[in-house]
């Protein structure tokens, strides 16, 4: 059986697909389904009704439907929150996928996992994406975040909505092209993409939106294209998606890391022994979303009498020490002390870390020993602003 890796967009109009499998080289995108239920998805997202959810559920299904078995399954979504994660979540687990295999990530992060996949000189400085509809523009532009903090210089990235523009005369040129209006809308386009591009280094540039479907805008093109390669699709968000769900089933740490405003800042590290080395090891690691974070894992232990925990501050490059005691853990050999540690994200600003003796197989039985620390997070209000 085939096991496929899915990006699913969803947004107002329409679910589209695109997948990865092994046999591929790269992600293919499927026709999109439309939906027969006006502002599906919005009634969807303020949960109107567990209709509007049900029927959702059935167009994602339908997307899904030649697929025999989805491996890993990536949302993109024009914003996410905590409630859009949690329905998205369910509704992918009623389609049979387990539920640590479904992630979402907004179109800027999209934007982003699809750019790190493309050919290094497309964003060797910055990358700009302008999406467009029938009546408003919006510019991002991807840039990598210059910090002395954490693994180096050029460890992060991230996505900036940086202007949008109201233009009325776009409900003019689509779907049918009003000539006077059309050159109108141009204009003003060619002026916004002046103004977004001033003082800034773009090596790419990427056009999606329903809006860019008519060939409106002859003399904003050539701004576009001035030294810079540019590109029009729409399939970009989906394609984004499914890069990430790639990434998800590699299950490897992360050469460049995804920061936004939701994101957390600071990073929780335990020191363990990997491959004979010792090393910190993210237990907790930046980027996280807090109500996504909670995770757990298993570790042996030498003979110690508490355990150190790292927590590093990308906002201020503090790192400070937590320290465990292990007072009343049984005293038995190096490496057959066997913990189950636990992470659970409390709020943005607080974790919660609890430990529990889990035994050693049939040589060492598990015992009561169970221990819980409270650990204060700096939260990523605020933060991740101060990043230049």
């Amino acid at each position: 059986m085939t096991k496929f890796i899915v990006g699913c967009e969803l947004n107002e109009k329409y679910c589209q697909i695109s997948y990865y499998s092994e046999e591929q080289q790269e992600p293919m995108t499927l026709e999109n389904v439309t939906y027969s239920v006006d502002n599906l998805y919005e009634k969807a997202v303020h949960r109107e009704s567990e209709e509007s959810i049900r029927l959702l559920k059935e167009c994602v299904e339908k997307a899904l439907e030649q697929f025999d078995a989805v491996e890993e399954l990536v949302f993109t979504v024009p914003q996410l929150d905590m409630d859009i994660v949690k329905m998205l979540k369910g509704i992918g687990q009623r389609l049979g996928i387990a539920k640590d295999h479904i992630h979402a990530q907004d179109y800027k992060e999209s934007f982003c996992n699809y750019m790190l996949y493309q050919p290094k000189e497309l964003w060797q400085y910055e990358a700009a994406l302008f999406h467009c509809d029938r009546h408003e523009v919006k510019a991002y532009m991807l840039r990598k975040i210059r910090t002395g903090y954490g693994r180096g210089r050029d460890a992060f990235i991230t996505v900036d909505e940086v202007a949008n523009a109201q233009m009325e005369e776009l409900a003019a040129v689509y779907p049918v092209l009003n000539v006077d209006r059309a050159r109108q809308a141009d204009a003003q386009f060619k002026q916004f993409i002046q103004g977004v591009f001033e003082k800034k280094l773009v090596s790419s540039v990427f056009l999606v939106g329903e809006g860019f479907e008519n060939n409106w805008y002859p003399q904003s093109l050539k701004v576009l294209c001035n030294g810079r390669r540019t590109f029009l699709g729409n399939n970009l968000y989906s394609k984004g998606a499914c890069y990430a769900a790639y990434k998800h089933t590699l299950r490897y740490e992360e050469p460049l890391i995804y920061l936004d405003e939701t994101k957390m800042m600071d990073q929780i590290c335990l020191k363990l022994r990997m491959q004979g080395l010792d090393k910190w090891y993210p237990i907790l690691p930046w980027g996280s979303r807090w109500y996504e974070a909670d995770t757990q894992c298993e570790i042996l232990l030498e003979n110690t009498d508490d355990i150190e925990i790292h927590i590093e501050s990308l906002a201020t490059g503090e790192m400070r020490v937590e320290r465990v005691s292990l007072e009343g853990l049984p005293k038995r050999k190096n490496y057959t002390l066997r913990l189950q540690v636990k992470v659970i994200l409390l709020d943005e600003k607080r974790c919660k870390i609890s430990m529990r003796d889990v035994g050693f197989g049939e040589f060492f039985p598990a015992t009561d020993f169970y221990v819980e620390k409270e650990i204060r997070l700096g939260g990523s209000n605020e933060q991740f602003n101060s990043l230049s």
